[in-house]
Parts: structure tokens; C-alpha cells; sequence
């Protein structure tokens, strides 16, 4: 049995034995957020700073108090914004909020219809944002040339989408991933678009450092019960992609060998 005891996930300094991220949008309530959460194993939980009360808000209830830092790794994002501006304030708030903490998920959107990264605010906010200390995660398209651009800049991982924002289409564009994890010296983690268990389980057999969901898990009917599939998937889909798959063929090839059989 291979030991897979040292197959850790390292983002800005810490080891991480989930590869599964998870979002926190989306649950009926606070209870459900929890269990899910639980169910899934995940170790780094993504919260939209503009979207949810991490403190800010001081008479409303706080995420913090089912998901506390002692447990989980916070991961702020900048859901929401449209622009560079509005994406480094998101940031600078969220370390503020959160007693100097670095690490954020930056999402700059192009447009309210396709939630598509707007590929050039995402640029220039990573470039500022690296600039001022931040251990920047970033969403982005598909593209094998502005995923190594984003890498240059310092970002510490990239993370293109599979398909649009909550469509749960899964990964439409499997060479294009592949190019990018080929391509990549930091992690690379699909960020949008999967919708269940098998799409997770690919993107870990591409070679994906990990993935990061919220719709798929919130929307399914059982909630809980498909956080539980998603940690299975990415486990089993990165021992696959460890183990390496048997070559694809157009025919036929017996399980058995028959040279030497007598007849």
C-alpha cells in the first residue's frame, strides 16, 4: 500500500490534508453551514467579506462563531466586486477584520450575467495586492497565458474556473486545465462550475492541486450528504492521478492474457 501520508496541499506556508475547499453562500441557515462543513473535511472555508458579517456588522449574527479560526483556515474573498478599486478594499478590510491576516481569494467580475473574471482588473488587483503583502488565491478564467501571468505576478495559487459560477456544468475545457496544471509551479485549483461528485473527481485526475466548491454542496437536496461525496471524490481522484491511469485504447484488450493457452 503506497503511503500517502506526506500528499499534503501547502498554500502560503501551512499544510493542509484536505484538498477540498468549500464555500459558506447558499445554506438555509447556520446549522446546515456547520454540518456541511463538518461533513466535508475541508480545512479552508471561503467567505464573501461583502456578503457575509465576519464582524462587521456588530448586531448581526457572526459566521465566525460556527466556523472559528482555531479550526478553520478563513479564506476571504472578494465576491461581489467589479473592479479593481472596489476588490484591494474588499482585502484590506477583511485584514483588518481579521487581526492582520494575509491569505484572500481575489474574484474581480466581469459582468453580472456570466460572473466571468474580468481578466484585466484581475491582473492589476493581484499586482497590488502582492505588492501590499497579501498571500493572494485568485479566480480566473481558462486561459494557460493569463493563469502563468498571474503566477509571475506572485500570486501563490491560481485558480481557473471549470465552468461558469454556480452552473454546476463541470469542466468544460479538460485541455485547457491540463495545460495550465503542466504549466504551473503553484497549486492550481478548479474554482467554479462543478456540480457533483464525478466533476470533482476529474479535476483531481487532471493533476488539480484541489478544488473549490460552495453551490454544488449548498443547492444539492442533502446538502450534508453531498459534502460527505465530495471529500470522497477528491481523495479518490487524486490517488488516481497518483496512481496513473491505464492508457486510453480504441479497442478491445483482454483482462486475461491467452498467449500459451492450451486448446
Amino acid at each position: 500500500m503506497t503511503d500517502l501520508s506526506n500528499d499534503t496541499l501547502n498554500l502560503a506556508g501551512r499544510v493542509y490534508r484536505s484538498r477540498l475547499l468549500v464555500g459558506t453562500g447558499k445554506y438555509k441557515d447556520m446549522d446546515e453551514t456547520r454540518a456541511a462543513i463538518e461533513a466535508s473535511g475541508a480545512e479552508i472555508v471561503t467567505i464573501a467579506v461583502r456578503r457575509t458579517n465576519i464582524g462587521q456588522n456588530k448586531d448581526e449574527p457572526n459566521i465566525l462563531d460556527v466556523l472559528p479560526p482555531d479550526r478553520y483556515t478563513i479564506l476571504p474573498n472578494t465576491a461581489g466586486c467589479y473592479d479593481q478599486k472596489t476588490a484591494v478594499r474588499t482585502c484590506k478590510l477583511a485584514r483588518e477584520l481579521l487581526d492582520g491576516h494575509k491569505l484572500v481569494k481575489l474574484e474581480v467580475l466581469g459582468d453580472e450575467k456570466t460572473l466571468f473574471p474580468d481578466v484585466i482588473q484581475t491582473l492589476a488587483a493581484a499586482e497590488e495586492l502582492v505588492k501590499d503583502g497579501f498571500d493572494v488565491m485568485v479566480y480566473t478564467n481558462d486561459d494557460p497565458i493569463v493563469a502563468k501571468r498571474l503566477e509571475e505576478i506572485g500570486c501563490i495559487a491560481v485558480m481557473p474556473l471549470a465552468a461558469p459560477i454556480g452552473s454546476g456544468l463541470g469542466i468544460r475545457n479538460k485541455l485547457n486545465i491540463l495545460t495550465i496544471v503542466e504549466n504551473a509551479k503553484v497549486p492550481i485549483l478548479v474554482d467554479a462550475g462543478v456540480g457533483t461528485a464525478s466533476d470533482a473527481a476529474v479535476a483531481m485526475e487532471l493533476g488539480c492541486d484541489g478544488v473549490l466548491m460552495n453551490t454544488a454542496i449548498a443547492a444539492a437536496r442533502n446538502p450534508v450528504l453531498m459534502a460527505s461525496a465530495m471529500r470522497k471524490a477528491i481523495e479518490a481522484g487524486r490517488e488516481a492521478f497518483l496512481a496513473g491511469r491505464m492508457p486510453a485504447k480504441r479497442f478491445a484488450s483482454a483482462s486475461s492474457p491467452v498467449d500459451g493457452l492450451f486448446f
